[in-house]
């Protein structure tokens, strides 16, 4: 018989013991509302649940009352200790699903009632009990106990009835269900008893089972009647239906969990079929199996939200979803967006969201996304025809929880706060000046903005400026083009502009003259910090300022070269500042694998044709102070071939810059020498990559790590910086096949607590993650979850990411710069017109004078010009 607790709780079989962690972990998720149900309804039958409790409760009398209360046997003692330690362990992370196991285990068997129905409460309320065929057909057997009671009959066919549609279509398990159903009212001769078999093997003949044909026979010789026509007809439509899905059947029979492919192949059948009850039951036969994956819990949301629109079936498929998979903002977001477009309370949602907040993402950023989709929900609930309103006062109190948040918690978890740009800030801003009117707490909030290190940025600038334009007044605008002049620096060029065109159609004269004064002194600043460093200054730069160099690029130039070299960048002109007028010095074409001459100490009879990048290798990472590094590299590479030249590369003062070239005589020895990379080399990682030149080979990846979602992984954090890779693969090996361990470290050697672990399949990612997550090494609690590194963004972006950056126009002038008053001479018939924004290798938007710069334009002949000088 099957006992059940407290909805949804788990079940304790017939002999005494648990489902296994496989039979419930790979089955948590329930079905739809309608299957949903189970378990509540499973708690109307009191009368016979109270009945088996107070059984329970007299037998755990009868074993207690043996036992000598005041004389614990010393295996007590040790229970107790061990029930303390689990209780203890699950208070510090709840979701160790066999600490649950065990001290539901030790809890039966110490007879504690009210702590072990506790326990067992606290568990489901996290791990979801499968509702798959077998449980439906062992519930109605155990339903069918309570038969003589008052509407007894009814409530086991009820039973049955509501386990016809949840598992009825189930192709190969949903026929044991049927034959139940038979059986259980094949109990007595009377005609309304032999009326429903007949309705019942018509119902099942219409279906698609594996064992169709059987049941077929059954039929033919249980009837007295005869098969009728329409019977035979529905019979032989799901035959072919059977014909068309047996492939799929067989496929999934033979195939080895996870199964995640064949599922899939079956589902894009099913939803090309376009039969919603069929479609259902293959995605939960689906998550019975792979409960972990969240794109599968995605994908059959994403079906329910927009194909059948059904609340009872929509909103228990999402909680579902969440529960299994905690972990995943985009299942929360969802989630969310469900229950506002269903029209569920508001305190549901906000406890959604409270739960989302502790669900323990992987990133920054989905704290701020998930706060950003609870935001708008409350913003939308807002009548900003009233002038206060309890909605309004609550959605200003969640902006300033979330700022407080990301401030807060998600700081001191992940070092950041997943929103340099003050996003939300920013919609709280244009809430403030387009929905309330008060200009003055947007001016208020886009001055914090600032102050958190966006002032450099120019589009951040142009926000601001666009929102006083919208709603504020020109004082204010020209306050805000004053400011953006005198602190960006990355378009300051832009914001000039945009300063004198504004006005051009506000300001006096006077405005105008202090306008014209603000950007004449900031740009000659500007040129004169790009002939400090000695660039060139091209007409591009003057315009776009990517001539200027301050501190900060120069610590990104130099974090190229110590991961590239120096050929993932054009080598600069030399620095050497000559009187007005002279003429440039011709540069000598560089070859691939040498470094600039200004930064090398070569030999003069060196000669770059001898040097191969086909038998080099790129190293860097390593230490300005180290000494005497050509006969150490050449020492310490020897092991890998025959070395032709070390090539360490110094700066003008002699001191080495940390990067350099092997060379061998052999390119046989280069992929001996790449397995280097990563060495310690006196205290600090050797990085060791091929010798391309990137300005031939764009396409070369230097970053040899997946910044995408890796299933097959998991990302470690917590670690002890005295855990080593043999002892993380020594915790690891037990939970599957441990491929590789790679600790993360700084770029100084010292480690950051973090560690990936590559497994033979995603099972056993998903099942070390379950396993080792919140558990403690050295007194270190760890974090483990499927890797989802962040993408690897851009330095130069900034803002939003440079998405504003790209549309800033780029204009080109004569060597004077823009004048006041200046006319284009070009005959209209040789201007170029405005073709479409191309795009550089790295993303970005080219306009037509990048393009030129770029690549230079073919040259034309005096024909030519004739045909564009004569074209109408």
């Amino acid at each position: 018989m099957l006992i059940w607790f407290r909805a949804p709780t788990l079940a304790i079989l017939p002999d005494d013991k648990f489902v296994t962690r496989q039979t419930v972990v790979s089955n948590m998720a329930a079905s739809s509302n309608a299957k949903g149900t189970q378990l509540e309804d499973m708690e109307e039958d009191a009368g016979i649940k109270e009945e088996m409790d107070s059984d329970e409760e007299e037998g755990m009398k009868v074993e207690s009352s043996e036992d000598d209360e005041d004389d614990l046997s010393e295996d007590d003692k040790e229970n107790e200790a061990e029930i303390q330690r689990l209780e203890e362990q699950l208070s510090i992370n709840a979701f160790d699903y066999n600490c649950h196991l065990d001290l539901i285990k030790l809890l039966r068997q110490e007879g504690e009632l009210s702590r072990l129905r506790s326990a067992r409460q606290k568990m489901s309320e996290l791990f979801p009990l499968t509702e798959g065929p077998d449980i439906w057909l062992e519930y109605a057997q155990y339903s069918i106990g309570g038969m003589g009671s008052p509407a007894g009959l009814e409530k086991v066919r009820s039973i049955f009835e509501r386990a016809l549609t949840a598992v009825g279509l189930h192709m190969t398990k949903g026929s044991t269900v049927w034959d139940a159903y038979r059986e259980f009212e094949n109990q007595g001769k009377h005609n309304t008893q032999l009326e429903r078999i007949h309705t019942l093997f018509r119902r099942q003949l219409a279906i698609p089972f594996m064992d169709l044909e059987a049941t077929y026979g059954e039929y033919e010789e249980w009837s007295d009647r005869g098969v009728p026509e329409t019977l035979t007809c529905q019979y032989k439509k799901a035959l072919q239906q059977l014909a068309k899905s047996r492939p799929f059947e067989e496929t999934l029979l033979v195939a080895e969990p996870p199964k995640i492919a064949e599922y899939q192949a079956y589902i894009e059948y099913e939803l090309k079929e376009g039969d919603p009850a069929r479609i259902q039951i293959i995605f939960e036969r689906a998550l019975a199996e792979n409960c972990l994956v969240p794109d599968m819990w995605a994908k059959y949301n994403n079906y329910l939200d927009r194909q059948l629109k059904i609340k009872d079936l929509v909103l228990p498929a999402h909680e579902r979803a969440v529960r299994n998979c905690p972990w995943t903002m985009g299942l929360w977001k969802c989630y969310l967006l469900a229950l506002e477009r269903h029209g569920a309370e508001h305190d549901i949602v906000r406890d959604v969201f409270e739960k989302a907040l502790e669900a323990g993402f992987i990133q920054a950023t989905d704290y701020v996304e998930i706060w950003q989709v609870y935001l708008d929900y409350l913003r939308r609930r807002v009548d900003f025809c009233k002038e206060s309103s309890k909605e309004l006062e609550e959605l200003r109190a969640a902006f300033s929880r979330a700022l407080d948040y990301l401030k807060l918690d998600v700081e001191e978890r992940f070092s950041e706060s997943g929103d340099p740009s003050c996003t939300i800030m920013q919609i709280w801003a244009k809430i403030e000046a387009h929905h309330c009117k008060n200009i003055q707490k947007a001016r208020e909030l886009w001055d914090s903005i600032m102050t958190k290190g966006n002032a450099k940025f120019a589009n951040m600038w142009l926000e601001y400026y666009n929102l006083e334009r919208a709603y504020g007044d020109a004082h204010h605008c020209r306050k805000a083009l004053h400011r953006a002049v005198q602190c960006s620096s990355d378009y300051p060029e832009h914001v000039c502009e945009v300063l004198l065109t504004f006005e051009r159609v506000e300001g006096s004269l006077e405005d105008w003259d202090a306008a014209v004064q603000k950007t004449d002194t900031r740009l000659g600043r500007l040129k004169e910090q790009q002939a400090k460093v000695g660039a060139p200054l091209t007409p591009a730069q003057q315009q776009t300022g990517s001539g200027q160099r301050g501190a900060g690029d120069e610590g990104a130039e130099e974090d190229m070269e110590m991961e590239m070299g120096l050929f993932g960048r054009k080598t600069p002109a030399a620095r050497t500042k000559g009187p007005p007028g002279a003429k440039k010095p011709q540069q000598q074409a560089s070859t691939p694998g040498s470094a600039s001459a200004s930064s090398t100490k070569a030999k003069p009879d060196e000669k770059p044709e001898l040097r191969n990048d086909n038998n080099s290798v790129f190293i860097s990472n390593l230490a300005y102070t180290l000494a005497e590094p050509e006969q150490k590299l050449k020492a310490l590479f020897e092991c890998c071939g025959p070395v032709d030249q070390v090539r360490p590369v110094f700066s003008k003062a002699g001191v080495f810059k940390g990067y350099g070239y092997i060379q061998f005589e052999s390119k046989a020895s280069v992929p001996a020498a790449l397995k280097l990379d990563r060495q310690e080399v006196e205290g600090r990682p050797m990085f060791v990559s091929p010798c391309v030149d990137k300005n031939t080979n764009p396409d070369f990846k230097v970053f040899k790590y997946n910044s995408a979602i890796e299933k097959h992984k998991v990302f470690i954090s917590g670690l002890p910086f005295s855990c080593t890779k043999p002892q993380l693969e020594e915790l690891c090996k037990s939970h599957g096949t441990v491929k590789d361990v790679r600790l993360v470290t700084y770029r100084s050697g010292k480690p950051k607590g973090l560690a990936y672990v590559e497994f033979a399949d995603e099972a056993q990612a998903s099942h070390a993650v379950l396993k080792l997550d919140g558990t403690v090494v050295d007194d270190n609690q760890i974090s483990v979850s499927i890797s989802n590194p962040p993408r690897k963004n851009l330095k130069d972006q900034g803002g939003f990411g440079g998405s504003m950056s790209t549309s800033m126009p780029r204009q080109v002038y004569g060597s004077r710069g823009r004048g006041r008053t200046q006319v284009s001479l070009l005959p209209r018939s040789l201007q170029r017109p405005s073709g479409a924004v191309a795009k550089a290798e790295n993303g970005t938007a080219l306009t037509d004078q990048d393009q030129e710069f770029k690549k230079p334009a073919k040259p034309l002949s005096n024909s030519d010009f004739a045909k564009m000088l004569f074209k109408k």
